[in-house]
């Protein structure tokens, strides 16, 4: 994946094993999976996987013990003290 792919759409979508194997996993097809890592004014999604695919990858994460979290699925936000 590029280091212009969008978080957090890119983590998960690595940690689950890349674009075709998340494409597996959903049933989408590669160009819609791409497009959860593109910025919105590039027709993507900003990095966000949609919220109808996440239960999906949540179960696959969970029946092949890899480390995800609903958490996950959401841009980190720095909080400032």
């Amino acid at each position: 994946m590029s280091e212009h792919h969008l978080d957090p759409a890119k983590t998960v979508i690595a940690k689950l094993g890349g674009v075709e194997a998340v494409c597996s996993i959903t049933g989408k097809h590669l160009s819609r999976v791409y497009r959860w890592m593109h910025p919105k004014e590039k027709g993507g999604t900003g990095g966000l996987i949609p919220t109808s695919e996440a239960p999906k990858l949540l179960e696959h994460a969970k029946v092949n013990n890899i480390k995800i979290s609903a958490d996950d699925f959401f841009p980190k936000r720095d909080i400032a003290a």
